[in-house]
């Protein structure tokens, strides 16, 4: 796409950041009509309509602080002498994060040292760049959080990393990954890589596996895979990766453009059914995608893999995102539907307790788009209550333990 100096900034990152982005599978557009009505766009407006009149009105009320720093208010953290965020009671579990990544380097493979050790972490979305921090507030959608300018800044960066670098994404590496797992207690972390559908430079699953073993880290990140579902080796490419020892496999519907029930990829699903291996989608619209991808991530287009193939575990990452209504109701239909709790707010974190009763709710910060601090604050807030010992335990690792024994 030329530059167009007429297209607003946020428009035109977004549209470029699209570029870099996979194409659509074959036919997968032809019934986009269908498929995103305009009843579906009104739903999102309306989402963010009632999360904006009840934010802080919901049974934790308010839960606003200055930043990831400040979450240090909160009883289970304090700041050290570097005033970081450190996690200092040690009653609550060592976690495991389902859903973790590391710094991108693709396409023209900008430099990227995994291995490098930075002062400090400058995630994607990083309510600390400034002091006092933006207001973090743990009763929305997490992406709700932050200015029209700092998700410019996200595009940019996302940009950066396949064309000319990124300085944020030079601080996502293995070391301060390690540093902020310690400080949380974090014992665990599955890395989630994702096959982006590139001309070339698309290496992500063997780079970041290289360099878990050449850190000598492998005990506590765990590599996952990813493939591009159209490309002709991709069932090739998966036995590969999971002869290596990949568990988990991240699907991306709105980066990959692809429909989760499209017929043209069961033989994904089959073989990955076969290979033992756990599906982790990127589930429902974020409200931060180029608005053409949204199409791909209603709940209702996950519900086929999850009917067809029961035996075939698979995480719904974000819980939906935006539509955690509709994709928590999908997940009381199946029971090889897990839920990702990373991005909602702490009142639609009790109401999936409430419905669940905690089984099949899985501990994930997204990192580094955000501070692992902001996802175990929301799981220390919800469980926090006499008799929700064993929840907290269950949510954090436990229920991660189930689904993956070797993380025992």
């Amino acid at each position: 796409m030329p530059y167009n100096k007429g297209l607003p900034r946020r428009r035109f990152l977004s549209a470029a950041g699209a570029t870099v982005g996979a194409a659509a599978l074959g036919g997968c557009s032809e019934r986009a009509g269908e498929r995103y009505t305009q009843a579906d766009i009104d739903l999102l407006a309306r989402q963010r309509e009632q999360e904006a009149a009840s934010k802080g009105k919901g049974p934790y009320g308010k839960q606003v602080y200055a930043g990831y720093r400040g979450l240090a208010e909160l009883p289970w953290f304090e700041l050290d002498d570097n005033g970081e965020l450190l996690c200092v009671d040690d009653t609550i579990p060592y976690a495991i994060d389902v859903h973790a990544h590391l710094g991108m380097s693709v396409l023209f493979k900008p430099q990227l040292d995994l291995l490098a050790r930075t002062p400090r972490t400058k995630h994607l979305l990083d309510c600390d760049a400034t002091n006092p921090g933006c207001d973090l507030d743990l009763d929305i959608y997490i992406n709700g959080n932050f200015t029209e300018d700092a998700l410019d800044d996200l595009a940019a960066h996302t940009l950066g990393q396949g064309l000319w670098g990124s300085k944020f994404a030079r601080t996502h590496t293995i070391p301060n990954l390690l540093r902020e797992m310690d400080a949380m207690r974090v014992q665990q972390a599955l890395l989630l890589p994702i096959k982006l559908g590139l001309p070339f430079g698309d290496t992500l699953t063997e780079d970041w596996r290289r360099a878990v073993m050449a850190a000598d880290a492998g005990a506590r990140l765990r590599a996952g895979l990813s493939v591009f579902p159209s490309d002709l080796d991709a069932i090739t490419k998966m036995r590969q990766y999971a002869k290596s020892g990949a568990r988990i496999m991240k699907l991306h519907p709105t980066v990959q453009q692809f429909y989760p029930d499209d017929t043209a990829i069961m033989d994904i699903y089959d073989e990955a059914e076969r290979l033992g291996l756990v599906i982790f989608y990127h589930g429902g619209r974020a409200g931060i995608e180029p608005e053409s991808r949204h199409r791909y991530a209603m709940p209702r287009h996950y519900e086929l893999p999850l009917r067809d193939f029961p035996k075939l575990q698979f995480i719904l990452g974000h819980a939906g995102a935006r539509d955690a209504d509709a994709m928590l109701q999908l997940a009381t239909r199946y029971d090889n539907a897990w839920l990702g709790l990373h991005g909602q707010g702490v009142t639609h974190l009790e109401k999936m307790i409430q419905v669940t009763g905690g089984e099949r709710l899985l501990f994930g910060t997204d990192w580094p788009f955000y501070h692992l601090g902001a996802s175990l604050a929301k799981v220390l807030i919800v469980t926090n209550k006499a008799g929700r010992e064993q929840l907290r335990a269950d949510i954090l690792r436990e229920n991660a333990v189930r689904l993956f024994p070797e993380l025992g």
